[in-house]
């Protein structure tokens, strides 16, 4: 690990010194866990009081903490901390070449300083881009283009045709183009839909582990500049996603869905086929979401209704058990009133 002093940092981070400039730093860690020699970072003012005893050699936050020698004062202290990490701990780089125990079609185009690592395949056709990448196990098919930069990580598929942007980071055993899940009747039986199309992801996309991004059946599949995308989610055939959007663990998105640029989507997400959610919207874990969503909105809740409303009913659930007990009272007393003093159903007369 790289040692640097808070004034270096203060100059990678964009951030000022208050303190001792010449403090070295050489590790980080949390408030909590932080000892000499470590970087920590207060997000607001609630971790103030952890920050004041923190046994940190500095602090990373947006004001001055009453009681804390050395900090480092930046407008977005996240931001600040994540580029001290990379100054401090460089990611590690794989050193360029062919294993020998790799496989590369002599028909693949192999840019400068490639590393493909064992048992990674290349196939006829594909092309793989400057400084990229593939771990162990990776599999590229006939055709396929990965952009340069890339990393992507031990077992990695991206098939036939698919096309891979710059910088796009892909985690262990993601597919890129398996079959998108399309069927026709045959009467009893089930025929299988060709999917003739391809996956496009653009440049800066991260996909997390387990990842499935399904090729379309005609066209494309689009993931948009700059998207992140976490763990196990399901992307179907033709949908679209726009840039910087994010998609949280275990979502699911049907196919032909048009997702559009800087949303959220929360995580166990259930998207219906042919719809369209807009631009900046926010969608809360778990809602399922069954027709088109406005841009520049919060949904939560199944089916996926405005935040505001589905608070409001969801305050209602926990007051049901009353409303059911008040509900039943007024039907017996309604009952008394209708069949008299005597017992008996009032008659008209």
């Amino acid at each position: 690990m790289t040692g640097k002093t808070l004034e270096e940092l203060a100059s990678l981070t964009g951030a000022s010194v208050k303190g001792d400039g010449k403090e070295l730093i050489t590790g980080f860690a949390s408030l909590e866990e932080a000892g000499a020699g470590d970087i920590a970072f207060a997000a607001g003012k609630k971790y103030f009081a952890a920050a004041k005893v923190s046994k940190a050699s500095a602090i990373i936050a947006d004001s001055e903490i009453e009681g804390v020698e050395n900090l480092l004062l930046s407008k977005n202290p996240q931001l600040a901390f994540v580029k001290a990490l990379e100054a401090l701990s460089p990611r590690q780089v794989p050193v360029p070449g062919i294993s020998p125990r790799a496989e590369v079609h002599p028909g693949a185009a192999i840019g400068k300083d490639v590393s493909i690592q064992s048992f990674a395949v290349v196939e006829e056709g594909a092309s793989i881009g400057d400084g990229t990448a593939l771990y162990p196990g990776v599999f590229v098919g006939r055709g396929a283009k990965v952009g340069r930069g890339c990393l992507l990580y031990q077992g990695v598929v991206v098939r036939e045709g698919c096309v891979i942007g710059d910088n796009v980071i892909i985690h262990c055993n993601s597919v890129v183009g398996s079959d998108g899940f399309g069927y026709v009747r045959d009467r009893a039986a089930y025929v299988k839909v060709p999917q003739k199309g391809i996956v496009r992801i653009e440049d800066d996309v991260e996909l997390g582990a387990c990842v499935t991004v399904d090729r379309a059946a005609l066209g494309e599949t689009v993931i948009g500049r700059g998207t992140k995308i976490d763990n196990l989610v399901q992307i179907a055939h033709n949908v679209k996603i726009g840039e910087d959007t994010i998609i949280v663990a275990q979502a699911g998105i049907a196919g032909s869905t048009k997702i559009g640029s800087r949303v959220q989507i929360g995580g166990q997400v259930g998207v219906a086929g042919h719809i369209t959610i807009g631009d900046e919207v926010g969608v809360g874990a778990k809602s399922g979401i069954v027709g088109d969503l406005p841009s520049r909105a919060v949904f939560s809740g199944i089916p996926a209704m405005p935040h505001g409303e589905w608070l409001r009913a969801q305050a209602l659930v926990a007051k049901l058990p009353e409303l059911k007990k008040k509900i039943s009272e007024l039907e017996r007393r309604l009952k008394e009133l209708e069949e008299g003093p005597t017992g008996q159903k009032g008659q008209e007369g």
